[in-house]
Parts: C-alpha cells; structure tokens; sequence
C-alpha cells in the first residue's frame, strides 16, 4: 500500500483544474446508472432473471467507466468521499494535526478542512 499523499493548499487547489472534469464525468455515469436501475426496475432485483439487451451492455459499461474514473481521481493521492455530491478531501497537515482539505465540485476551490473523524458537517473555513 502506498503512503498517504499530503497536500498544501496550493498543491490541492493546483490539482482542482484535473480533477474537476474527471469529477464531472463520474457523475454524469453515476446519474445514467441511476436512471437506467429506474428504467429496468424490479428486473434488477430478481436473482434468477435472465435478462440482457443493450440497456444491461450499457448500464454495465456505464459501471465500467465509473471505475476507471474512481481510479483516476484516486491515483492523484485524494479521497473521493462522496460522489453524489462531488466531494473530494485531501490529507493535509494544519497546527500540527493531521485533517483533511475539503472541497465540494461546485466550489471555485479549497476553502474548507475538517478534522479526519468529523466529515463534511464539521468543515471549517480555511
């Protein structure tokens, strides 16, 4: 396992202008996964079903492409923390703690951090 990536401020906001359009492009897929489970609805959930056709080779290439996608934006040392709402956090060092840098997609960038056990409703300001 390789060791945690730590990020100044710059660093993470310097890596924003990457991971943005990556962000945006899971979540594109995540919403057409979504509205391709409501499409097939209950098919999905019968164990036994045998069922296929081009809406299942989509959804499942749709899943495909979500992978390579969470690799990516993982590959650069961040923590996706919430894909529904575009979160992504940064280990970082402030006052001798170790927290994580928050930022959400549709902020112009990092201006929040929270401690590692408070989540995203304990966010302070930078």
């Amino acid at each position: 396992m390789a060791e945690p990536k730590y990020f100044t401020v710059a660093e993470a906001n310097a890596l924003l202008p990457t991971l943005k359009p990556l962000l945006s492009k899971l979540m594109e897929r995540r919403a057409l996964v979504s509205i391709s489970a409501q499409n097939l609805g209950s098919q999905l959930h019968e164990t036994y079903a045998n069922i296929g056709g081009p809406e299942i080779s989509d959804m499942t290439q749709d899943f495909a492409a979500i992978q390579i996608l969470i690799d990516e934006i993982l590959s650069y040392g961040c923590v996706l923390k919430d894909l529904n709402g575009g979160l992504i956090d940064f280990l970082s060092e402030r006052d001798g703690r170790i927290v994580y840098l928050c930022w959400k997609y549709d902020e112009p960038e990092v201006q929040h951090y929270h401690e590692l056990n408070a989540g995203f409703a304990g966010r302070e300001p930078l």
